[in-house]
């Protein structure tokens, strides 16, 4: 594939780390808040980087932007988290230009994710990217790039069975349980967090567990109430929390906080206790498991787990990435088009002054002379010659750079670089 200038900048970056290398403690220091996001593109901002893209999930953090260097984009990111340079190195990868450019082909679509086909991750990329465009910090490369991963991520998933089965790690931890608890329906289940992944386990709980003892908690007590009203739910107080623990058998941690909410001084718990924490960083102290009749299970741990239907999703992964081509295909059109865009307009343009000259010439010129006709005329004469050259343009075997600079040279052309 040619090397494009997609920018005025040199190049476009994705840097980032994710579940293959790092651990979720590792993560857990890079996790970003909406806060934090806010904050990462205003810096961006303010150093001139055009277009920026940040994802933070639970297996994944990602800043996608054009830089000079991708140490601008590292540096943003660890100076608004607590994860240092030298750790993000240990376990960090870095694309550039067209492979960063299939790198979110691959996030965006579930290729690359901790679960195979993950169907929650383009809604990550869509609200990130209506958070950068909501600070002025997109570009039409950017918004193209994103609206094509949503295009292939759709028809991935209505034309293939990729996102089918244990897809998300809400799915696979109702799983867990349906495969580790004996009559579950009859089990106190406690939901703490109500975030994303907190909302999707408990719809997943209430349509497979059949369980009518589920209670939620979260800090702000009017979310937890919002989505229990639906369910017809019981919600309790964040000050409740210890009570309700001692009373459940399973306990499903999805909060977002940045240090651990559960640790083993808040059990005091004498029967069986199953808990799932699906959070980064994690919100349950690992010293839980001294307590005996207590298991933990992390979200990693959990998204190991294969269902039957894993298989058989990944034979569709040729299907997929024969998709994720042909819509790349049309974008990388669309961006050689971008490249000479400007050359064709000025061309256009300096035909349009010869074209007034000329007419303006045979006006005085010719008595009996038709402007309208003569306009019509050499419009049309003009939209041919332009279409000529764009069509030579695009096809593959040219040298667009020669061809762009024999074009400029022999029309005396001067580029509006805006």
């Amino acid at each position: 594939m040619k090397n494009y200038h997609i920018s005025k900048h040199p190049s476009f970056y994705a840097v980032g780390l994710s579940y293959k290398k790092a651990e979720a403690e590792v993560r857990g220091k890079f996790s970003l808040d909406i806060p934090k996001i806010d904050a990462i593109i205003m810096g961006a901002k303010q150093q001139g980087i055009e277009g920026l893209l940040t994802i933070s999930t639970c297996n994944r953090t990602e800043i996608y932007g054009f830089a000079q260097h991708p140490y601008q984009l590292i540096k943003l990111l660890c100076d608004h988290t607590q994860g240092s340079i030298e750790e993000f190195q240990e376990v960090a990868y870095v694309y550039k230009n067209h492979d960063a450019i299939n790198h979110l082909f691959k996030v965006g679509t579930g290729l690359d994710s901790q679960i195979l086909g993950d169907f929650e991750i383009i809604s990550q990329i869509k609200q990130s990217f209506s958070r950068s465009k909501k600070h002025q910090m997109t570009n039409p490369f950017l918004e193209r790039l994103c609206n094509s991963v949503i295009q292939a991520s759709k028809r991935i998933k209505n034309e293939t069975e990729l996102s089918s089965g244990a897809t998300s790690v809400a799915f696979a931890s109702v799983r867990y349980i349906l495969n580790n608890v004996d009559e579950v329906s009859d089990k106190n289940i406690l939901l703490f967090g109500t975030g994303k992944i907190g909302r999707n386990t408990c719809k997943n709980l209430i349509k497979h567990t059949d369980n009518a003892h589920i209670t939620l908690i979260n800090r702000t007590k009017e979310k937890a109430e919002a989505i229990a009203g639906k369910f017809q739910l019981v919600v309790k107080d964040y000050g409740d929390l210890q009570t309700e623990i001692r009373k459940s058998d399973i306990l499903v941690v999805a909060t977002g906080a940045q240090l651990p909410t559960v640790s083993k001084a808040l059990l005091h718990t004498k029967k069986p206790l199953l808990i799932l924490d699906l959070s980064v960083p994690k919100n349950v102290a690992d010293d839980v498991t001294d307590l005996e009749n207590v298991t933990l299970v992390h979200l990693d741990a959990l998204s190991q787990i294969t269902d039957e239907n894993l298989k058989r999703r990944k034979a569709y992964i040729p299907k997929a990435y024969t998709i994720i081509d042909e819509v790349k295909n049309d974008f990388v059109k669309w961006l050689e088009t971008r490249k000479f865009a400007p050359v064709i307009n000025a061309l256009k343009e300096k035909l349009m002054v010869m074209k007034e000259e000329e007419l303006d010439f045979h006006s005085k010129k010719l008595v009996d002379f038709n402007q309208e006709q003569a306009e019509i005329v050499s419009e049309r004469i003009i939209q041919k010659i332009t279409k000529q050259f764009a069509n030579h343009l695009r096809k593959s075997e040219a040298d667009t750079e020669d061809s762009l600079a024999l074009i400029q040279k022999v029309f005396q052309l001067e580029l509006n670089t805006k």
